[in-house]
């Protein structure tokens, strides 16, 4: 069960580290001010609508960790992954770099990166 006062101080914490102000930040996530409002005040309790929604929006932030304060804020894995993803854009050096790396006795063939918008980027060695 979520503690509404602790999820309610997790959330600040998460609008004050990306400089955001309520309004912003439920726009940011795709909902209603007021709905920032209710949660912040204790009057509402998250749903897992509200909750997705800050995790898709704000790859930083942990599940466990935004749900009962297990974990890390920002994330370390998620923060990188972000940061090699952003503009969903990969260089060929770093795919040849990875695939080097991970290649043991084994070499890779391809590797296909799908993204969201029903794109996708082939990389083949």
């Amino acid at each position: 069960m979520i503690n509404n006062e602790d999820f309610a101080k997790r959330l600040q914490k998460v609008i004050e580290f990306y400089g955001e102000s309520a309004a912003s930040f439920a726009e940011k996530i795709g909902v209603q001010r007021s709905s920032i409002s209710h949660i912040l005040s204790g009057r509402n309790k998250p749903s897992l609508d509200f909750i997705l929604k800050i995790l898709s929006s704000f790859p930083e932030v942990e599940l466990y960790w935004l749900l009962n304060g297990k974990g890390t804020f920002p994330s370390e894995v998620n923060s990188k992954t972000d940061t090699v993803l952003s503009d969903d854009k990969i260089s060929d050096s770093l795919v040849k770099k990875t695939v080097e790396e991970e290649a043991t006795n084994r070499s890779i063939e391809r590797i296909i990166i799908f993204y969201t918008d029903g794109s996708f980027k082939n990389y083949q060695n």
